[in-house]
């Protein structure tokens, strides 16, 4: 059986020919290869470990098992999708609703477990049905819609909880960063987010020792004097160690919260799997359902010990273009070394110690391109906003998950926010389709056209599917 963990030496082994790219197949010298492993490391390290510590969970754990979902997906794809797997910021407004109800990290690994196995089955449905499947669930105006409310819904975090604790750290930081993703280019403006980090740690420290400590609230939301930048855990913590595991545990309220957040990852799989064909000069459409079903899997493996869940990432896909090295032999290697960092509390000591000041101004950045990934997706597929049949359940969907409306079905059962927008959004677009008239039900564009494409013709099974040309 081949794994795809053969890989034939490129030309000289040092750079690509001019004009050539180093295939999914093929590697640099090895020195080369485990120097393009840290770059891929070092590229996702800004969103990878800023999201679990804003939904709580340990970053230690979270790089440690990006390295295993790494593993995982590689062998799945059998090396034709070169792609690294970091913790999903999708999930971050999710572990937000479901801790400001109550509850813990179990439960937020436990409802995200739930999603990793519905998006394995979505997975292995688009194999054995093909893209199409998606569309008629999940239309343009849907998706969009959905990623748009999910990214919106998490503006009260930045503003309620972390842009208190330091609003000039948090307005220096946010200018920062704007300037690196727009300003900077190639590989510098793919870790905007990992250097918007570093400059918040540098003024934190620095306004420690010129102003003294501040008064504000705290992280746990108490008004004190504090250090903005407390270093004191990393002094104290072992080099080497375990990351603490912990069992998911399973409930229906935040189970029902996590689940929209299945067509975010759908859509974020789709887009990634076309952009990597595109650019490896590989049809990949018939890998697509593959793809899906082992984003769904790693996120089970992880969240089943306690850790985020992870999607491909589009940080990683920038890297590969700037490079054009393509080799799966540097993901590889970039896993071993999520796996060592891992096994590191001194570095997730660090992590832990990022001053709320600073997530305050990374985050009002970061949510904000989220939600409006939701009109990235209309604008590619392009969507009629002038049309009721989309207008209307976008509308009403995207403002109560916004604005976390609530209904109450009885004392113990309500739904709100994030999945109550979903729900609205999905139910009342197909519901609406139902009695609209035919001049408004023009023919969409697939949720995956653009990044994938399917032959109406073609057989049942992913080995049967053949690509249109």
């Amino acid at each position: 059986m081949d794994l795809g963990v053969r890989w034939k030496l490129h030309g000289d082994g040092r750079t690509p020919a001019p004009g050539a790219v180093v295939r999914p197949d093929e590697r640099l010298s090895w020195p080369r290869t485990f120097g393009l492993g840290a770059q891929h490391v070092v590229a996702m390290f800004g969103a990878s470990f800023v999201a679990p510590v804003l939904m709580g969970l340990d970053p230690n754990l979270a790089i440690m098992m990006s390295g295993v979902a790494t593993v995982v997906f590689l062998l799945a794809t059998r090396g034709r999708v070169p792609s690294y797997l970091g913790c999903s910021l999708s999930f971050v407004g999710v572990a937000a609703v479901i801790r400001a109800d109550g509850g813990t990290s179990a439960t937020v690994t436990g409802a995200v477990l739930v999603v990793g196995v519905v998006l394995f089955l979505v997975g292995l449905a688009v194999r054995r049905f093909g893209a199409r499947i998606i569309h008629a669930t999940m239309p343009p105006i849907v998706t969009g819609a959905v990623v748009m409310l999910i990214g919106f819904n998490l503006a009260p975090v930045t503003a309620a909880t972390y842009w208190p604790q330091d609003q000039w750290t948090a307005l220096l930081v946010m200018l920062f960063t704007g300037l690196a993703v727009v300003c900077l280019r190639g590989f510098w403006s793919r870790i905007a987010i990992f250097l918007g980090l570093i400059f918040g740690y540098g003024i934190s420290w620095a306004f420690d020792r010129i102003f003294g400590r501040i008064h504000s609230v705290d992280a746990s939301g108490k008004l004190t004097d504090h250090w903005r930048l407390d270093l004191s855990g990393v002094s104290k913590a072992d080099w080497i160690g375990l990351p603490d595991l912990h069992g998911p545990s399973f409930q229906w309220s935040a189970i029902l919260v996590a689940l929209p957040v299945v067509i975010a990852l759908v859509a974020e799989n789709a887009g990634h799997v076309k952009a990597v064909g595109e650019m490896t000069g590989d049809n990949l459409d018939d890998k697509l359902g593959t793809a899906i079903s082992a984003d769904g899997a790693a996120s089970v493996l992880s969240t089943a010990v306690g850790g985020p869940p992870n999607t491909t990432y589009s940080e990683n896909i920038g890297v590969m273009a700037a490079t054009r090295v393509y080799s799966t032999a540097a993901y590889w290697a970039a896993a071993g070394f999520a796996l060592l960092f891992g096994v590191c509390p001194k570095f997730g000591a660090v992590v832990a110690a990022i001053p709320g000041g600073v997530l305050g101004g990374i985050t009002v950045i970061l949510y904000g391109m989220i939600g409006l990934l939701g009109a990235q997706i209309w604008i590619n597929a392009e969507v009629d906003l002038r049309n009721p049949l989309n207008l209307v359940p976008a509308a009403a969907g995207i403002i109560i998950g916004v604005g976390n409306v609530t209904m109450e079905f009885t004392d113990t059962f309500e739904l709100s926010g994030i999945a109550l927008g979903t729900l609205v959004v999905i139910t009342g677009y197909h519901a609406l389709r139902a009695f609209a008239p035919a001049h408004l039900k023009t023919q969409e564009p697939l949720l995956d056209e653009g990044t994938s494409s399917y032959d109406e013709e073609s057989g049942t099974g992913e080995g049967t599917q053949r690509a249109r040309s």
